[in-house]
């Protein structure tokens, strides 16, 4: 059984959800009111975030999908705060072909936590499947300090 909570922020409310004591997934919207010492940790931390008091996330995740999802999900959670990477680099890091890197971003049940929004495209912004698209991308990374060569 899932528990979610919905919080305010910045970008708009997100729906965080917890399977079994793991989080299992962030969604802009509304959307649940539970309580739990998890999603409480986990709003917490998103506060702090948004902020500008917390740069890294320390919850319990689980993963679902493929093996290339879930590794293409592990390579974007190890890019640090404040920095990007382009789809090119995380595909060949990862044996990949750059389209399958961005639909393992696209399909990214966790952002924010584990950071798409840092994946840029070679010569752009690339797209963002969270908030309201790539104006939400743009404010992550405004946020963030990063890739301020581009926006």
């Amino acid at each position: 059984m899932s528990a979610r909570l919905t919080i305010d922020t910045p970008t708009g409310p997100l729906t965080l959800t917890e399977e079994a004591g793991a989080l299992t997934q962030v969604t802009w919207g509304g959307g649940g009111d539970d309580d739990t010492v998890l999603l409480r940790a986990a709003a917490g931390q998103l506060t702090a975030y948004f902020d500008g008091k917390r740069t890294e996330f320390d919850l319990p995740l689980k993963l679902s999908g493929s093996a290339t999802q879930r590794g293409v999900c592990t390579a974007i959670a190890a890019i640090p705060f404040g920095e990007t990477r382009t789809y090119g680099e995380i595909a060949r890091d990862l044996g990949l072909p750059a389209q399958a890197v961005g639909q393992g971003c696209g399909a990214n049940p966790l952002p924010i936590v584990i950071p798409c929004h840092r994946v840029l495209g070679a010569h752009g912004l690339g797209g963002f499947s969270g908030g309201a698209g790539v104006e939400t991308k743009v404010w992550l990374l405004r946020h963030e300090g990063a890739g301020g060569f581009l926006i």
